[in-house]
């Protein structure tokens, strides 16, 4: 019985589905059957009842969870305090940013960091939010900027800091492009690209909404789950997309980037960007740099 098999047994507990606690642990749900049927087959019990349509402990893995947490939690706290230590000397703070974030926040907080404390440095990660989540948790990142989502984990702290506004993004060759903003009812005719809902779920409903508002639905082309791979379609003339305007800062020959027409600067034409790290880290290094979003908030978001 090893470590890993005990977190995937601990984590379909706590979900009852297989998906989600596979989510939570950023492996396939494949990995984390095999995981705990491993786990069954050491111990020659069954853990879990499965159906087509849930998932339920049995009278073993009540046991099995029940005396298996507070190893898993004894470990996690020796590990952090070796972290701790670690942190009370590193000059390295790992930061994991959606692609905006990266693109159009990053740069500016690394360079105010730099001007009050140039030995401390970021190591950037760049990944979706549903990603960056079970990598603050498992302890390779120590703040994120994420989207944040309705149903967090309870072991982090988030802060929001600001909203993005959303452009229209064309081929830089569309008639649409020689304006200077483009309206959703523009827009009802052209092919669009639609961010995949599973991994970009703000900037997938986002573009849903806009022209459900307006009382139409978009002509869907294509549906892509990386920001490069969207901006590169649009590029190559396959439609238009609606993204963040920090996305105009990612470099894509062949695309233009205009603001969205008769919309007020508080209206669903906006992304929302928080800031999460795990509640029970204490990390000076982080904190420092936590405050210093805070200071500078307003000009961050005046960019946004």
């Amino acid at each position: 019985m090893d470590l890993k098999q005990m977190r995937c047994v601990l984590a379909a507990a706590d979900e009852m589905h297989f998906g989600r606690a596979a989510r939570a642990l950023d492996m396939l749900p494949a990995g984390l059957g095999r995981q705990i049927r491993s786990a069954e087959e050491e111990l020659g019990v069954v853990l879990f009842e499965r159906t087509t349509r849930s998932v339920v402990l049995t009278e073993a893995g009540r046991d099995f969870v029940r005396e298996a947490r507070p190893l898993i939690e004894a470990v996690d706290g020796m590990v952090e305090r070796l972290r701790d230590r670690g942190r009370s000397v590193s000059r390295v703070i790992r930061l994991g940013a959606i692609d905006s974030a990266a693109a159009g926040l990053v740069p500016a907080l690394i360079q105010d960091l730099h001007e009050i404390d140039p030995a401390l440095w970021i190591q950037l990660t760049e990944d979706k939010s549903i990603r960056l989540v079970p990598k603050l948790l498992s302890g390779r990142l120590d703040f994120a900027l994420i989207r944040p989502g309705a149903r967090l984990d309870p072991r982090l702290h988030t802060r929001f800091l600001l909203h993005e506004t959303a452009v229209v993004a064309l081929p830089a060759g569309h008639a649409l492009a020689e304006r200077a903003a483009v309206s959703i009812g523009e827009l009802a005719e052209v092919a669009m690209i639609i961010p995949e809902r599973r991994s970009r779920p703000h900037s997938h409903d986002l573009t849903m909404k806009l022209f459900e508002e307006k009382g139409l639905t978009p002509r869907i082309a294509q549906i892509a789950e990386e920001k490069h791979t969207i901006l590169n379609m649009v590029a190559a003339g396959l439609g238009a997309a609606i993204v963040p305007s920090w996305s105009s800062r990612i470099a894509v020959a062949g695309v233009a980037f205009k603001p969205l027409a008769g919309q007020s600067a508080s209206g669903a034409n906006r992304l929302p960007l928080a800031v999460a790290w795990q509640a029970q880290v204490r990390d000076a290094n982080r904190d420092r740099i936590l405050d210093l979003l805070r200071d500078h908030l307003a000009r961050y978001a005046a960019r946004a």
